[in-house]
């Protein structure tokens, strides 16, 4: 699936108007010029100053600052359940804001881009004054919306059109992350065991997979087994242990005293971080 945005420009004046929708077709036909299709040189992009498309865009005196996407944290969306993810932005010029807009896309140059995620209202009013707050929602829905394919990083786009036709564009604003859930599962055997003994520590490592709404085995990654001694207030590392072709993970330790075993996925760029409350386990 291929969501859009398009760069509406008229006159001067910038706004990226969301659609939810799939691939734009032939006879799609948006509101203004889209600057995606426009990447080789449209008379507003000419107007403003025949910038490159990646470039930010500025017309008059419109200024955008303090671009916050998600508090600054990756989205971690499960298999089912869709997550909302908000963009804030301030947005000045002297004669008023009349509206932010805001936008997800992958590619080379925001005129050509591979793909694209829009927010839910399109264009919003972002409040009186000449120095407002613009904020807006992205809605990540696995039913919907979401393909493995788009985990990992987006660039972030937000404009503001100014009530005197001058904008702005800042088509890089941020980076930010798609991720995929984790779930760890831990368990040590025998219990209780002897001291000295082998003990067997098992477990799995599943991941979100948004195509089929289930969690499934995330192969041949590092993670680590972690002990944390009976009293004490930290887990030291004492092994790393890769899953097999199923996710599945298995490996040995000498038992040498009480305490709880854990496994510590430290996550990758399409999967989020995880670990477990572990398990204890009495050596006698």
């Amino acid at each position: 699936m291929r969501l859009r945005i398009s760069a509406v420009v008229v006159t001067g004046a910038v706004a990226l108007t969301g659609f939810a929708a799939p691939a734009v077709q032939a006879d799609d036909k948006p509101s203004g010029a889209s600057a995606f299709k426009a990447a080789g040189g449209s008379s507003a992009f000419a107007a403003a100053g025949a910038r490159k498309p990646s470039d930010d865009i500025t017309e008059g005196d419109t200024k955008i600052s303090n671009v916050v996407f998600n508090a600054g944290k990756p989205v971690v969306i499960g298999a089912a359940k869709s997550r909302r993810a908000t963009v804030a932005f301030t947005a000045a010029d002297p004669s008023g804001i009349k509206s932010g807009v805001a936008g997800l896309w992958r590619g080379t140059d925001i005129g050509n881009p591979t793909s694209t995620i829009d927010t839910d209202e399109g264009e919003v009013p972002c409040g009186a004054g000449a120095r407002v707050t613009c904020k807006l929602t992205f809605a990540f829905d696995p039913d919907t919306r979401l393909r493995n394919s788009m985990a990992g990083a987006w660039k972030l786009a937000v404009g503001a059109d100014a009530k005197d036709q001058d904008f702005a564009l800042k088509t890089k604003a941020k980076t930010i992350s798609l991720q995929r859930e984790a779930r760890i599962s831990v368990n040590a055997a025998p219990e209780p065991v002897k001291k000295g003994k082998n003990l067997t520590v098992t477990g799995s490592l599943k991941r979100a997979d948004w195509e089929t709404g289930a969690y499934t085995g995330y192969t041949k990654q590092p993670v680590k087994l972690q002990f944390r001694k009976k009293g004490a207030k930290t887990f030291t590392t004492v092994k790393t242990v890769r899953t097999d072709a199923k996710g599945a993970l298995r490996t040995t330790v000498k038992a040498t005293a009480d305490g709880t075993y854990r496994y510590n996925f430290a996550g990758t760029s399409t999967t989020a971080p995880v670990t477990n409350g572990g398990d204890y386990v009495d050596v006698r």
